[in-house]
């Protein structure tokens, strides 16, 4: 998802919980080899694409059912607006710093572990196996509550729940990039994708001078996506 460059800082800012990883266990011991002849074969596991909706689905529940104020973004809101399935690495959800410790103590109390990275605009989950990023700063910029409530509610792998508008989650990407994290080639199909439903003058307005906003926005236009 968005990459806030090197220039963060480890100084924890107000509202944000100083949460640990959860103790690791020990494994539980094999069980004796005639027992294990007798279990059903094991269903082969869901690819990446198809394990990254399911964590989007668990933890979007969740924090739906607890009334939480929030949105889907990255690559998994690109595919909700009708985008490739095609995800990247992990899941993005979007909430307002405030609530980042209400957030964390509702997925900690549905069992999933739930830490503070070393950046200080998240903090982040792990849900069946896959990387869970809840995000409260876009491109340099606190997440408000108008953001978040211009969300669409669409279905998400059949499951409802806000989604980043298409001019907010396209200018959260670009408005990103910098000489640290340029990667136009992962933009470059969310901007195809949703080029019908995204207000190009207002994310190019909010992207201001920025000289690397500015190449891509050149390259969308030799390329005549815009």
């Amino acid at each position: 998802m968005t990459q806030n460059g090197d220039d963060v800082t480890l100084v924890r800012r107000p509202g944000v919980p100083d949460l640990r990883p959860a103790a690791p266990q020990s494994p539980e011991p094999a069980p004796p080899q005639d027992a294990q002849a007798d279990e059903p074969p094991q269903e082969l596991p869901l690819d990446r694409n198809q394990a990254i909706l399911e964590a989007a689905k668990q933890v979007g529940a969740l924090l739906k059912r607890k009334g939480h104020l929030f949105a889907l973004a990255g690559s998994v809101a690109a595919y909700a607006h009708g985008g490739e399935k095609n995800l990247q690495h992990d899941v993005d959800f979007a909430i307002r710093p405030e609530d980042a410790d209400a957030v964390a103590a509702t997925l900690r109390e549905a069992g999933l572990t739930v830490y503070t990275p070393p950046e200080d605009w998240l903090i982040k989950a792990t849900c069946f196996g896959q990387p869970v990023d809840i995000i409260f700063e876009l491109a340099h910029r606190p997440v408000g509550a108008d953001m978040l409530e211009r969300a669409e509610e669409l279905s998400v792998d059949s499951v409802r729940m806000p989604v980043l508008a298409p001019t907010d989650l396209l200018w959260s990407l670009i408005a990103a990039f910098s000489e640290h994290h340029c990667d136009f080639g992962a933009a470059l199909p969310i901007a195809r994708a949703l080029r019908e439903k995204v207000d190009w003058e207002r994310v190019r307005r909010e992207c201001g001078d920025a000289p690397m906003p500015a190449a891509f926005f050149f390259l969308l236009e030799r390329l005549n996506v815009i």
